[in-house]
């Protein structure tokens, strides 16, 4: 509780100022001090998988079926007794966030109710109630499930939503929000047709809940939170991002996902002066970014993003943007220009000029460019320690395929039907989902708040900065 507050009261005050990045250099407690060794053990956890599919591939060919080289699939999917020991997904995460534990060591909890009737007082048995719990609990589904929420669906600590074995969609208003809690992870769900909700209460635990403004609409919001894993999910067609994660989250994997049609894809960062989203670190890994994808893929502001080994294919704007100096570390990944000549660069640097972005630290190694493709680099040169990490060919266009063949909800269709989902609970009925309004901009979601401090102003900061500090168990560390 004191860590979430401290992160909100120095957050509160970072937005007043106008230049808080450079009054505040935070650290986040699960941030981890070197991004760049987390990066290098990404590339030495894909190695030593595609080592083992290739050394077996003559040998053991029952195993080598099961394994594609994608350290995360290959972590679990070989056990033939994978569903009576789900809670070893929780030991194959990868990158920033390696260590969501979701709701491993906790009890399973079956979903039996599609529902969302009542967001303040959720019938037991369903999504809700279970995800609203103190005690961490590992969630699964019996059958295929349509649950169209009444409402943002507020998460507390330590969940895992565990969609194996079933065709599991969410849908309608929120949808799945991550506000100040940590050791989340999403596996294997449907999310799309995500609209805005609210004005109303929402209990987010068993103790509380309270008046919720107007929600964005995005598929997955992450807000203030840490140790997040997002995994083999298709995402498509909500209102706002796929994906956005902003006011301090930190240790975050997102892998092994489908994205496709939609504007506005994942947005990393409130704003450029959020100096709490200076200690973000993203691991983005194995994703196909699919069909009818405009930009933000993601859009980023401050922080470390590491963007490894994905499949894009195509785009209509730009596929990595950024603005306020973010680390882009972009590695081994397939870019796939579209047709437009206008809209061949990967990179594009938001409302920025050349004399500013020219220092950040944009880099690409081992990357694919296909169909006209370009990456425009930035910052000083740095040793590659991509190719050291390999013993083959890091370039290799069908190792890219390999990690990816299997992004998005495993067995089923990735493109969540064009808004209709025909595979109803217990093979009967069918669902439709339309949904039609203005598009959003990057300027919708800018602020033009400015304050003026005064030296009263900077007493209260370095007061609450040193409360903190004083009080707080975790290395929260930060230099005036």
């Amino acid at each position: 509780m004191l860590q979430k507050t401290c992160i909100f009261l120095i957050s509160l005050l970072c937005s007043f100022f106008p230049h808080g990045t450079s009054m505040f250099n935070l650290t986040l407690p699960a941030q981890h001090p070197d991004p760049e060794a987390v990066a290098i053990q990404v590339h030495r956890q894909v190695n030593a998988s595609m080592g083992r599919r290739e050394m077996l591939a003559t040998s053991e060919k029952e195993l080598s079926s099961c394994l594609t080289g994608n350290p995360i699939d290959d972590c679990w999917k070989c056990d033939r007794d994978w569903s009576n020991n789900r809670q070893r997904l929780a030991d194959c995460a990868i990158g920033f966030g390696q260590n969501a534990k979701g709701g491993k060591g906790g009890k399973f909890y079956i979903v039996t109710d599609s529902s969302d009737n009542d967001p303040v007082n959720p019938k037991p048995g369903t999504l809700r109630y279970a995800v609203i719990q103190n005690e961490p609990l590992w969630i699964v589904f019996p059958s295929n499930m349509m649950i169209q929420l009444s409402q943002e669906l507020i998460f507390n600590s330590y969940k895992t939503i565990d969609g194996r074995g079933a065709d599991v969609h969410i849908v309608g208003g929120g949808c799945i929000t991550l506000q100040y809690i940590t050791n989340v992870i999403i596996h294997n769900i449907h999310i799309h047709h995500c609209h805005p909700s609210g004005n109303t209460n929402v209990r987010s635990s068993p103790e509380h809940y309270g008046f919720r403004t107007e929600s964005d609409g995005d598929g997955i919001s992450i807000f203030g939170s840490s140790n997040i894993w997002i995994d083999h999910c298709t995402l498509s067609r909500c209102k706002d991002g796929l994906i956005d994660a902003v006011m301090g989250s930190t240790a975050i994997t997102i892998s092994n996902n489908h994205f496709s049609h939609h504007n506005e894809v994942m947005l990393l960062g409130h704003s450029d002066h959020y100096t709490p989203d200076s200690a973000m670190q993203v691991t983005i890994a194995f994703n196909h970014f699919g069909q009818q994808l405009v930009q933000r893929m993601p859009r980023c502001r401050l922080g470390y993003i590491h963007v490894v080994n994905n499949d894009f294919t195509r785009w209509e704007m730009y596929a990595i943007g950024g603005s306020a100096g973010p680390t882009i570390n972009s590695q081994g990944n397939r870019y796939m220009a579209p047709e437009d000549v206008d809209a061949k660069q990967v990179t594009k640097r938001l409302d920025t000029g050349e004399g500013e972005w020219s220092s950040w630290n944009w880099r690409s190694e081992g990357d694919v460019m296909e169909n006209g493709a370009f990456f425009v680099k930035s910052g000083g040169e740095s040793e590659s320690m991509y190719q050291k990490a390999y013993s083959f060919d890091p370039k290799a266009v069908d190792r890219i395929s390999y990690l990816t063949m299997a992004a998005g909800v495993l067995g089923v269709a990735r493109d969540n039907n064009m808004g209709m989902w025909t595979r109803a609970p217990n093979g009967g009925g069918d669902y439709s989902m339309s949904y039609s309004g203005p598009d959003y901009t990057d300027e919708m979601s800018q602020t033009t708040m400015s304050f003026t401090h005064s030296l009263t102003f900077t007493i209260v900061s370095v007061f609450v900065v040193l409360l903190c500090l004083l009080s707080q168990p975790s290395p929260l560390t930060i230099d005036l």
